[in-house]
């Protein structure tokens, strides 16, 4: 049904247990207003492996029902999803416009978790927008262009 290689299967559950250790092991980054959750760098991987949407989309619900919060599991995960699918859709652009997906949605749903499923009335969702942005830009952007060539190796 499918061809999948034990490799690619092993690599996978290798992204998936990283990205939920990072995220637990940096818990003070990885969590609230102002977050540069590293294991998000991790979503650089639908670049070169279409089953990375799904390792690391479940190591992302993984981490999140570490936090306790339901809302997070169900639309933290679902922003890092539909991030993580066009990342695969866009991965033939250059590496900025093909991550920004990741980006994009992350800044659009996060504030809202924050504010409604974490009763933080304080959030102002528009401000939070831009400092979820910088932090998703930070592990991304930088720490994702940083791991890039660690990644490819294993896909050539």
């Amino acid at each position: 049904m499918f061809n999948i290689s034990k490799k690619c299967l092993a690599l996978n559950a290798i992204y998936m247990s990283l990205y939920i250790l990072l995220t637990i092991l940096l818990q003070p980054f990885s969590y609230g207003p102002v977050q540069v959750r590293i294991s998000e760098s991790l979503c650089i991987l639908p670049l070169f492996d279409k089953l990375s949407i799904i390792s690391i989309s479940l190591g992302c619900m993984i981490a999140n029902f570490y936090n306790g919060n339901i809302i997070d599991v169900i639309f933290g995960t679902l922003a890092t999803l539909i991030g993580l699918i066009f990342t695969y859709k866009l991965r033939k652009k250059n590496f900025f416009v093909a991550t920004s997906p990741t980006l994009i949605s992350n800044a659009v749903i996060i504030p809202f978790v924050l504010k409604y499923g974490y009763g933080m009335h304080e959030v102002v969702v528009y401000t939070e927008f831009f400092i979820i942005l910088l932090g998703e830009a930070i592990s991304v952007y930088l720490l994702g262009y940083l791991i890039k060539p660690l990644i490819e190796k294993n896909y050539k």
